[in-house]
Order: structure tokens, then C-alpha cells, then sequence
């Protein structure tokens, strides 16, 4: 039974491992040229946008 709702919730074709190097290759670009408190309300302000979604 467990396996049959993990198969109905899986999404199709999801690759884990190339959306996790996606995200952190986009972070480390948005990120490379700041310093440490602009990289804090980086992080602060995504924090916020993903919890309205």
C-alpha cells in the first residue's frame, strides 16, 4: 500500500539530483559577488517568498 501512494505522488521524470545542482549552481551565481549580510537577506527574502506559495 505505501508503495502504490509513493508511485501516485511521485512526479513523473522528476530528476532529484539535477534540480538539486540547478538550484545550488543558481544560488552560488546570485550569490558569488556578495558579502555576508547581503547574503543573509538573500536567503531572509527567499525564505519569505517561498512561505507565501
Amino acid at each position: 500500500m505505501v508503495n502504490n501512494i509513493i508511485k501516485e505522488t511521485a512526479i513523473k521524470d522528476f530528476k532529484a539530483v539535477q534540480f538539486m545542482r540547478e538550484v545550488r549552481d543558481k544560488i552560488s551565481n546570485d550569490v558569488k559577488d556578495m558579502n555576508f549580510e547581503q547574503i543573509k537577506r538573500y536567503f531572509e527574502e527567499r525564505k519569505l517568498e517561498f512561505t507565501k506559495k
